[in-house]
């Protein structure tokens, strides 16, 4: 099927709202690190901070005066929820959004303050939309999706024509961040129909994969469940247009990490000093990680800074988690000798090195275990630092990519308990919104001993919790089932890395 794209977005009526491009800058840093000239599409800086007012606008123009009259209503995690209520504000229509009760407070706050009505419902995107489409249905008020149709999408191909006009003639590639493939589609098909040279490299999240498992199968794959820390683009399921058009334009998907996320913000925040919601900063992301392997075609690349509404709140764990995602610190468990001048000698051995962080506590007369941090420069100087530890006669343990050292343990060093008994832990995960924690509380019951517990409140949309429970042998079985009954992603970490040299 033929939808042209290019002359929907020729036509598409973005210019009402955007008189003048949004820039495309060139990154200054990551273009001598990556040693080829590298753009930020500058999506951040629209009047609400992300691309989303451009296929929202584009849509609501294009209902008839009597569908206007009922009035428009979206789902949405924030950054769709605020496009739809700033075009409803500029053509004077009615709005309601619907949202869950997971959105960051600096998006509700942001859609409240453009006029709209909004609803909080659900944990995630898929019981917001529930709701949207039962208000549709007793209302008649008109839905605007957030990806899956032909003026949305339309809209944000927009980006793709600001693109081609603005970059260098030599344009190698394209990175566009997926959610539910509203903004690669657009860009995609755009730039595909003037310069089919031109690579378009699409970035997933690695917790948020819809569209690169459903290209895989050729049909729409719907997860069971999403990770939110990037929760622009946190989508179960991709639209069936959307899918359709990935299939046809797009050359590339590149999958990144939380702790790479968070180190792409720290990359954006060098180069133009603001701050990217993690959405916002996936294609940087995905620029580096294709560099690394070696896939970043020669020319210059442009990476879409797709928005930049991050609460305030998260801007810690961004930090603490992007110097292991830039491998700028080494997370090491060191094991060194329980007696007098040991500490000192250890610490010799790390010279004049940084050290990021330093926790010990006696755990026995035989040996000690010691987590430090310290600053690196590459993964080849992580080994290097590793080996001179060996070769000294230490054992050393690297926990940089174990994610329960880097969440939990970290904060939790000398933790042991010789009194303890019966001892298993479980991470979980749970929906960060007041009365979750106790809720968690109260699920769990008093039939088993908590041992151990840790909360960290890091500014992510879902809680984590390690616990360790006293379980004798006869009531694994009963807890296991206790567990499942929860309803809530966990795992048990009882024989984890981390967990078995430094709670023990």
């Amino acid at each position: 099927m033929t939808y042209d794209l290019l002359k929907r977005a020729l036509n598409a009526r973005v210019s009402d709202v955007l008189p003048e491009p949004t820039p495309l800058d060139r990154a200054t840093n990551l273009s001598e690190r990556l040693e080829r000239a590298v753009y930020l599409k500058r999506e951040d800086l629209t009047p609400v901070f992300s691309f989303k007012v451009r296929g929202a606008y584009n849509r609501i123009t294009a209902l008839e005066p009597g569908q206007l009259a009922h009035g428009v209503i979206a789902a949405s995690a924030g950054n769709h929820a605020q496009g739809v209520a700033f075009a409803a504000k500029r053509l004077g229509v009615a709005c309601r959004i619907v949202m869950p009760r997971t959105t960051p407070s600096i998006k509700v706050a942001a859609v409240r303050r453009l006029g709209a009505q909004i609803d909080l419902a659900g944990d995630s995107y898929t019981e917001a939309a529930d709701l949207c489409e039962e208000i549709v249905r007793t209302t008649g008020m008109i839905s605007i999706p957030p990806f899956d149709d032909i003026d949305v999408i339309a809209g944000q191909g927009t980006i793709g024509l600001e693109i081609l006009r603005q970059a260098p003639r030599d344009l190698a590639a394209v990175f566009v961040p997926i959610g539910g493939g509203g903004l690669v589609s657009g860009i995609a098909a755009v730039v595909k129909e003037l310069c089919p040279h031109v690579r378009i490299v699409g970035v997933h999240s690695a917790d948020s994969d819809a569209m690169l498992r459903s290209l895989r199968e050729k049909r729409r794959v719907r997860l069971d469940r999403v990770g939110i820390f990037a929760d622009g683009v946190a989508v179960k399921q991709v639209g069936t247009l959307t899918l359709e058009l990935c299939q046809r334009y797009v050359d590339d998907i590149v999958v990144v990490s939380t702790d790479e996320i968070c180190a792409a913000i720290q990359d954006a925040f060098e180069d133009t000093r603001t701050v990217l919601e993690p959405a916002g900063a996936l294609s940087v992301a995905g620029l580096k990680r294709a560099h690394l392997a070696g896939a970043l075609p020669n020319g210059p690349v442009v990476a879409i800074a797709s928005g930049a509404n991050i609460p305030f709140a998260k801007l810690g764990y961004v930090a603490e988690r992007a110097e292991v995602g830039q491998l700028r610190e080494a997370i090491l468990v060191v094991t060194i000798p329980e007696r007098p001048g040991a500490f000192l000698d250890f610490c010799r051995v790390i010279g004049d090195r940084s050290v990021t962080e330093f926790n010990y506590r006696l755990g026995s007369r035989a040996a000690a275990d010691v987590f430090v941090g310290v600053e690196v420069t590459s993964a080849d100087e992580l080994g290097a630092l590793a080996r001179t530890f060996e070769a000294q006669g230490y054992r050393c343990d690297d926990l940089s990519h174990d994610d329960l050292a880097k969440t939990h343990v970290r904060h939790m060093v000398g933790g042991r308990s010789a009194n303890a008994k019966d001892e298993v832990l479980y991470s979980f995960e749970f929906p960060e919104r007041p009365g979750a924690l106790l809720e968690f509380l109260t699920s769990l019951g008093g039939k088993w001993n908590i041992s151990l517990f840790h909360y960290r409140n890091h500014g992510s949309a879902y809680g984590r919790v390690l616990c360790g429970f006293e379980v004798p042998a006869e009531d694994r079985t009963a807890f296991g089932h206790a567990i499942e009954a929860l309803g809530l992603p966990y795992e048990e970490e009882t024989h984890s890395p981390a967990a078995r040299l430094l709670l023990g």
